[in-house]
C-alpha cells in the first residue's frame, strides 16, 4: 500500500486495532523500494504478512472503514506480487475487485499453484 506517511501511520494504527486483522496478519511500516534517482518519503509502505485464518474480505473492509473516517479522501493502492488495485471511492465494484484479487491469489497458494 502506498500513500503519505501520516496517512500510513493512521492506517497502520487502525489495522493494528482491528482484532480480526491483528489475529491473522503481521503489519509493519517500511520504506518503499526506490529506483536510483527517485525521491520519496521515508515511510511509504505497510507490509502485511498473512497467517492461517487470513480473510481478504475482513482486511479490505477494515481499510474501507478507515478510509471513510478520513477528512480527505486518501488514495490507497493494495499490491501483491505484480498486481495492484486502487481504492479511490470504495465503490462496491472496487471493493469486490480487491477482495477477488487477494482471494484468488490466496486460493492459488493454498492449492500449491
Amino acid at each position: 500500500m502506498e500513500h503519505g506517511a501520516s496517512d500510513l501511520r493512521s492506517l497502520h494504527a487502525w489495522l493494528r486495532s482491528d482484532a480480526v486483522v491483528r489475529r491473522s496478519a503481521t503489519l509493519e511500516l517500511q520504506d518503499a523500494s526506490l529506483q536510483p534517482g527517485q525521491m520519496g518519503s521515508a515511510l511509504e509502505v505497510i507490509k502485511l504478512v498473512t497467517e492461517n485464518g487470513w480473510s481478504a474480505a475482513s482486511f479490505v473492509m477494515a481499510v474501507v472503514a478507515w478510509k471513510r473516517t478520513q477528512p480527505q479522501n486518501p488514495h490507497i493502492t493494495i499490491s501483491r506480487d505484480d498486481t495492484s488495485v486502487s481504492l479511490t471511492n470504495c465503490s462496491d465494484e472496487e471493493v469486490e475487485r480487491v477482495i477477488r484479487m487477494l482471494s484468488e491469489r490466496q486460493d492459488g497458494e493454498e492449492q500449491g499453484e
